[in-house]
């Protein structure tokens, strides 16, 4: 069964690459389309394609997948098949809802993910497992309804379902704003930003190792690009009338969880809260709705799709030694594992942002779209890094420094073969993002300055009909 399970979904990541391999980065429109009807009296297709936006999600996705199957390889004893199922049905999931260029098609699929991920947490997670699965499902789901109403509103007064086809619809402010409500809820948990976040951190906590990785690693960017598929392009007078209100959000989602993640005793909830702070400057940049800062936002969701896949995957390990995320029960760690301890600290840099790291040109390209347009907020947004920085390193000193608190820590075994493997395929990827940048930009380029060119022209038009 595990064989089975890695074998398909390394089958699915050398696919993806394929399609990488052979994308266009000139092309500005959708590439690899396949449209086939699906209800036809309601003139709904199944209708996916690829662009310079989605192409390295997907990519991101196919290459975590395996990455989680090798890591649950002798942590999972139980239900063995239902569980490489649920791996597997995601990656169908979140690779279907990426390409997806139909509403209807993308609801099918962002719902549909929800279905695996409360399996895994509410089967193999924690002692209060039952209790995150249900909160994280509820929370999703209640966002989604709105999303839902939106899309059928979408649906008639478009009076069409195909994304492409809306992106030329043209729609009043006040239509707008209620249709960019519906949407940014569903978007907004699961990212997830101030104040719809606190299912995160339980979701974390009780989730097995595997499942905190495709929860930070890929989940929350679904959120992410919900608001680069449907609230920019689609909605762009009231995307441009709600950018303060997405910026104080983020800006406090940015500040308040870095603080909340400095006082943490739990090593996951400590990297639970990190991620809603990256988010936070994730949706900073992505309603900047300048060229720097959307760049920067896809890139940060990447560089985060990492860092945090490693992160927790480094808990795992941690956990497997010691039976305890208590992060006043370790010390002293680097001692007796130093190949981790250097691979721990690689992971942690990322995360603050040290030049040369994937972290670092994202956010760099954040804060300089976000000075573009407000000062106030992107000084503020910047103080993250900093608190990054002081949490991050904090944090690592007291795991893998000073003095040894516990006797069995001495017993520690350095990484083992599967354990390097997982990194090995992971920290090559971040220095490559960090020192060669230009390799993934030059295809997320062009789409981000097509997306831009629509939004633009898209006010000037909304604003010339009005004046008329």
């Amino acid at each position: 069964i595990k064989y089975i399970a890695f074998w398909f979904s390394l089958i699915v990541f050398f696919l993806c690459l394929y399609i990488w391999f052979c994308f266009d980065p000139q092309e500005i429109g959708y590439q690899f389309v396949y449209k086939k009807t699906w209800i036809s009296f309601l003139n709904i297709n199944f209708y996916v394609g690829v662009d310079g936006i989605s192409l390295f999600l997907i990519v991101l996705t196919s290459f975590l997948i395996p990455i989680c199957i090798l890591a649950s390889w002798t942590t999972i004893k139980t239900r063995l098949k239902e569980y490489y199922i649920a791996f597997l049905l995601l990656d169908v999931t979140i690779i279907g809802m990426f390409t997806a260029l139909d509403l209807f098609v993308f609801y099918l699929f962002f719902e549909a993910v929800l279905i695996p991920m409360f399996l895994i947490i509410g089967i193999w997670g924690g002692k209060k497992k039952i209790y995150a699965a249900f909160k994280f499902f509820l929370y999703t789901f209640f966002g989604s309804v709105f999303m839902l109403l939106s899309i059928i509103c979408l649906y008639i007064w478009g009076e069409s379902s195909a994304i492409p086809e809306l992106m030329h619809k043209s729609f009043g402010l006040d239509l707008q704003i209620y249709l960019w409500i519906g949407f940014f809820l569903s978007f907004a948990i699961k990212i997830p930003m101030w104040p719809f976040h606190t299912w995160l951190p339980d979701a974390h906590v009780q989730a097995p190792t595997a499942g905190s990785v495709i929860l930070a690693g890929i989940m929350l960017k679904m959120g992410g690009y919900g608001f680069l598929r449907f609230l920019l392009p689609l909605f762009p007078l009231a995307s441009q009338y709600f950018m303060p209100f997405v910026f104080t959000l983020s800006v406090i989602a940015i500040i308040y969880a870095s603080i909340i993640a400095f006082v943490q005793k739990d090593i996951k909830k400590l990297i639970a809260y990190s991620s809603i702070a990256h988010m936070g400057m994730v949706t900073f940049g992505l309603f900047t709705m300048t060229f720097y800062g959307l760049t920067g936002a896809i890139i940060t969701m990447i560089s985060h799709g990492l860092t945090s896949a490693g992160l927790f995957l480094a808990v795992g390990v941690l956990y497997e030694r010691h039976h305890t995320r208590d992060i006043n029960a370790y010390g002293g760690v680097a001692g007796f594992m130093p190949r981790f301890a250097i691979i721990f600290m690689i992971l942690i840099l990322t995360s603050i942002g040290l030049p040369g790291l994937s972290g670092f040109i994202g956010e760099l390209l954040i804060i300089i779209g976000g000075f573009e347009v407000d000062n106030f907020y992107t000084s503020l947004a910047a103080l993250g890094i900093i608190l990054s920085a002081i949490y991050g390193l904090w944090f690592y000193r007291k795991v893998m420094l000073g003095e040894v608190k516990q006797t069995n820590i001495k017993s520690f075994k350095d990484l083992s073969l599967r354990e390097t493997i997982i990194f090995s395929c992971i920290l090559p990827i971040i220095f490559w993002i960090g020192l060669y940048p230009q390799s993934f930009s030059h295809i997320i380029e062009p789409s981000v300055q097509n997306l831009l060119e629509h939004f633009n022209s898209k006010i000037d038009l909304e604003i010339k009909n009005t004046y008329e």
